[in-house]
């Protein structure tokens, strides 16, 4: 069993919105939300100063506006957020070979595998040096968890929140984990928490101190033995460097119900290329095709096919999602459809000379898809039947650029008018302009990185890692780094 603390969690803090308010100066120090805006959507970020008001990730799009009307509130851009985790990623790679990501902001890294850290003093060096080269890269914090093992770093981490560094001292774990509530271990979610709160169970000590017996009469052999362990500190899951992917989908909701059923086929279609393009950029095929439909009454509906060989075959995966769907009623209306693909493979069976076909009509056909799809959306919306030409989307918080007047983004849209700040993540806060939404000098644009910085100069990047480009400017000066906490009998501690 380990002993020194050489576990690390690492959580970057509020990501989305964090990373929103570093890219857009007038936001900095704002409450922010990042989600979908439709009337269905739900939170995926908020920051820090939106959580004050309630604001949490999760809630429904509608309560968080009634609790915080004056945030910012802004659909997410998983482009910039995947270049931020793979930075912060490379990072953690240069610790250990060890690294276990759980989400884009989330990881736990086991020092002692990469020769980083063998005792406290050093595991508080790696930590400290890895949250000043996270905000050096991407301009933005993180909090982190040392433990002996990855349950008590991840609850370490949650004690550093927001921009902190806690380090739990070996010896300490029983006296730290008892009067926490008993949630707050691994495995524990509402129905098990429930069950334990009629039991008379509520916190950490309680469970330990129900035994061994008792918990397997309660929650059965294996989910009884594995918690009773975790009361009394002993957590021996490693650090999992890869996790096989067991599946690849991709899903969408809508704002507005689909009744007519030529729009559901073409949706779908849209999805199985978007899916089959998630399975190419990983390198992988499936066997089995999966489509999902929600209904207008919130009743989930999933059918699968299973092929002779794996594929990644744009073609198979549209025809096999067709006959999926054909076999389903969606004359009330669809909320939700998707289309996955499992029991992957890093091969495919078919004729490498179809595939090679496949590859080079996909782009079309994908384009050729999307476009039906949205002809389909326009005719449906018309009261005559005739096709409407489609208004320019501007989502909010999206980049733009204005032939005139440069990098911006988009505050809001609607009645045919679009609000742009102009601004970047190295200027101050910009000017605000309004644009007809089909003004021809305005276009979509990708986002600038965070921080402008040099690969060189970048601290703790691994050699040959590279930093996109930016325009000019500079980073802001750096505020300084909370001071790094032990939690030992000194200090107390309350519940996560």
């Amino acid at each position: 069993m380990r002993t020194a603390p050489t576990i690390l969690h690492l959580d970057m803090d509020a990501f989305f919105a964090s990373a929103e308010q570093a890219s857009k100066p007038s936001l900095r120090g704002k409450a922010v939300v990042v989600g979908g805006l439709g009337p269905r959507g739900v939170v995926a970020t908020a920051s820090y100063e939106a959580r004050v008001f309630g604001v949490n990730s999760a809630m429904p799009m509608a309560q968080a506006r009634r609790r915080a009307p004056n945030a910012a509130y802004l659909v997410p851009r998983f482009g910039l957020y995947r270049e931020v985790s793979e930075q912060v990623m490379a990072l953690l790679r240069a610790l250990s070979p060890l690294v276990e990501p759980l989400s884009l902001d989330e990881a736990f890294v086991d020092l002692e595998a990469g020769g980083t850290a063998w005792d406290e003093a050093s595991a508080r060096l790696a930590g400290t040096k890895l949250r000043a080269d996270i905000r050096a890269v991407t301009g933005l914090t993180g909090s982190v968890g040392l433990a002996a093992s990855k349950m008590l770093a991840k609850i370490a981490s949650e004690q550093a929140k927001p921009d902190g560094l806690v380090l739990i001292e070996p010896g300490t774990e029983r006296a730290l984990l008892g009067p926490m509530p008993v949630r707050t271990l691994p495995g524990v979610g509402p129905a098990t928490g429930d069950h334990l709160r009629r039991a008379g169970i509520t916190t950490v000590e309680e469970l330990a101190e129900a035994g061994e017996d008792e918990l397997v009469r309660l929650l059965g052999n294996a989910h009884g033995h594995a918690l009773f362990a975790m009361a009394l500190a002993q957590d021996e899951r490693p650090v999992v460097a890869e996790r096989e992917t067991k599946s690849v989908s991709v899903e969408d909701t809508y704002d507005v119900d689909i009744h007519d059923r030529t729009r559901v086929e073409l949706e779908v279609q849209r999805l199985a290329d978007r899916c089959v393009g998630r399975l190419r950029r990983a390198g992988l095929s499936g066997r089995t095709i999966v489509i999902k439909i929600r209904r207008y009454d919130f009743s989930t509906l999933t059918r699968s096919e299973t092929l002779r060989g794996p594929t990644d075959d744009p073609g198979v995966v549209r025809e096999a999602a067709a006959r999926l769907l054909d076999s389903v009623d969606t004359t009330g209306g669809v909320r939700l459809l998707g289309v996955g693909v499992s029991g992957l493979a890093d091969y495919t069976q078919e004729d490498l000379f179809a595939q090679a076909q496949a590859a080079a009509a996909e782009e079309p056909a994908a384009e050729e898809h999307a476009v039906a799809a949205e002809e389909a959306a326009e005719t449906a919306a018309s009261p005559a039947g005739e096709a409407v030409p489609a208004e320019r989307r501007w989502p909010s918080g999206h980049d733009v650029r204005h032939a005139e007047f440069g990098h911006g983004w988009v505050q809001g849209s609607g009645l045919g008018r679009v609000t742009v700040r102009f601004e970047t993540p190295w200027s101050g806060p910009g000017r605000v302009r309004t644009f007809r939404t089909d003004d021809p000098h305005l276009e979509p644009a990708d986002p600038l990185p965070l921080v402008e910085r040099r690969p060189e100069d970048t601290p703790g990047l691994p050699p040959g890692a590279e930093l996109p480009e930016s325009g000019a400017g500079e980073a802001g000066p750096e505020p300084p780094a909370p001071e790094a906490r032990t939690l030992g009998p000194d200090l107390p501690v309350s519940g996560v």
